[in-house]
């Protein structure tokens, strides 16, 4: 009888398990006394215990992915150990992260023991995780990263540039794809993406760019070396991968793809295709973004025939860490594994979840979600990344992000001038997504007085106006000095400058300090940006190189 007085605790039938986005009038959870007539009795509860315990049962009896089941046995092992690192398997690990974390991650840091393979050389659980990845992915071979994606682009463009030889590239690229410039000595041949004034937003890169790049240089008697292009952008704008891999291929060029924002893509119908189903021959992805392994793991794909995969490995040899996390790695394993169990399903219900979350959005006034008709040039946005303008309230994305923020704990993936973008992925839980939809409504409703039309555009793209005096390598060893920013035009700038995130710089060693370059990083810091790079971040002072 004890048992049928007790009190259940059990989800409120309005929270994430719901079919509306309408926010919940109710959250949390609710208390039901078993004593009354109610509707979850004894035998049910029995049988839904039992269905748990058989679900946990059916998980336990897989087979583990083989990396993941190699780090387990080893950590299972009663031995008397004498290595790295000096936690010692978790014996003396320290108390105020094991506090937090438990102590089982610190008993899985294990190192190189010759049970969990070499991460250089690898014969075993290793080389097998990665043959499972490649078949997954569609790669004729894949490497694990510990370095990030920002590794992989610059193993990438090591592998296929050597110094003196040109590489076509947006003016917008990542900075790894500009420190790999500095690393490999190669000479940029710059693309000035699509740019959309009133989002403040960079597109993808446009086939004929390519294909006039290339001309260009033909004309001068050079070939590129490689092309690299970046899809999808942090916003989820996709290039036409196809077409650009169609005419590198045509003149023997590799396609190298920063694809660190698409690992999900070519799984569902409903998405675009990946860099390699459209012909990449390098595609470095962050398994960690939209899928669901640790921060910091990546992996590096390579296909076709144009690019040496024995140099591709010396250059990952020399730029990964010779003590690799096998935490890190492991998880890579995991999580192809956790996507190749349905890699279809798996998508299902956060594609659905953000379709009725842009619906949602379009019936509220004053705001507006980014689509494929603001970069019509574009085949594709990724399905899964909502970007939200703010303008026509007279809103900054800084203001936005600090009201949903403070009022509502949200946390969005990236704060722009004008936009805040949401990056959903299979770990979003719908009542999350609820009160996105209500915090927008909050600020829609509170900012009614404010409607002042579209915002001003403020100036115009960083990097439509630039001269490059030296390439990115002689620039970052030439000797250098600082001046103030009121005595920097024309001077050639020594140091990387970009607000961050997305990472996209707009003042790269080598390049003389325009008037337009500089008014873009005053009037976003002014708003909010975080300046990353510049030795004086509050842009008192620029280091230029020395003549």
């Amino acid at each position: 009888m004890a048992l049928l007085a007790a009190m259940v605790v059990v989800p409120d039938s309005s929270s994430s398990d719901g079919n509306s986005l309408q926010p919940s009038k109710k959250q949390g959870y609710k208390r039901i006394s078993m004593r009354n007539d109610n509707k979850v009795g004894r035998d049910e509860i029995v049988l839904r215990n039992t269905e748990i315990s058989q679900q946990k049962q059916q998980q336990q009896d897989k087979p583990l992915p083989p990396l993941v089941s190699a780090l387990k046995t080893s950590a299972q092992q009663n031995a008397a150990t004498f290595h790295f690192p000096g936690h010692n398997r978790g014996r003396l690990a320290p108390s105020s992260l094991t506090n937090i974390i438990g102590l089982k991650p610190f008993m899985h840091d294990l190192p190189e023991l010759p049970e969990l393979d070499n991460l250089f050389s690898p014969l075993g659980p290793i080389l097998d995780a990665q043959q499972q990845a490649a078949n997954l992915f569609g790669a004729l071979e894949t490497w694990f990263l510990v370095g990030g994606t920002t590794c992989g682009i610059q193993a990438a463009i090591m592998a296929t540039c050597s110094p003196g030889d040109y590489l076509i590239l947006p003016r917008n690229s990542h900075l790894s794809a500009i420190s790999a410039m500095v690393l490999s000595g190669a000479i940029p041949k710059y693309i000035i993406p699509e740019y959309d004034a009133e989002w403040d937003i960079a597109g993808g890169v446009i086939p004929s760019q390519v294909e006039k790049a290339i001309q260009e240089l033909e004309t001068e008697g050079r070939k590129p070396a490689a092309v690299f292009v970046t899809s999808p952008t942090y916003h989820g704008i996709c290039s036409n991968l196809s077409k650009i891999a169609q005419l590198c291929h045509s003149r023997g060029i590799p396609v190298i793809v920063d694809e660190a924002h698409g690992a999900h893509l070519g799984f569902h119908p409903h998405m675009p295709k990946s860099a390699l189903q459209q012909g990449a021959d390098l595609a470095v992805q962050s398994t960690h973004k939209v899928l669901c392994s640790l921060t910091q793991s990546s992996m590096l794909h390579m296909s076709g025939n144009l690019v040496d995969r024995e140099r591709v490995s010396r250059c990952l040899q020399t730029l990964q860490s010779t003590s690799p996390s096998y935490l890190l790695l492991a998880s890579l394993d995991a999580a192809r594994h956790q996507l190749s169990e349905n890699p279809e399903a798996i998508f299902d219900k956060v594609l659905q979840m953000t379709l009725e979350a842009k619906n949602a959005i379009r019936g509220l006034p004053g705001i507006c979600a980014l689509d494929s008709l603001i970069f019509s040039k574009s085949p594709a946005i990724d399905p899964l990344r909502l970007t939200i303008g703010f303008g026509q309230l007279g809103l900054s994305g800084y203001e936005a992000d600090e009201v949903l923020y403070e009022d509502h704990e949200i946390i969005c993936e990236l704060v722009g001038t004008r936009s805040i973008t949401f990056a959903l992925n299979i770990g979003t839980c719908r009542e999350h997504v609820e009160r996105l939809v209500s915090g927008l409504r909050h600020i829609v409703s509170s900012a009614t007085e404010r409607v002042v039309g579209k915002a001003d555009h403020g100036v115009s793209a960083p990097f439509a106006d630039f001269t490059t005096s030296l390439i990115p390598r002689d620039a970052f060893f030439k000797s250098k000095r600082k001046v103030s920013i009121e005595n920097c035009l024309g001077e050639v700038c020594g140091e990387l400058i970009c607000p961050y995130p997305p990472g996209i710089p707009v003042m790269i060693p080598g390049e003389t300090i325009t008037q337009s370059a500089l008014d873009y990083l005053v009037d976003v810091r002014s708003k909010g940006a975080v300046i990353s790079g510049a030795s004086d971040p509050q842009l008192s002072s620029i280091v230029v190189c020395n003549k």
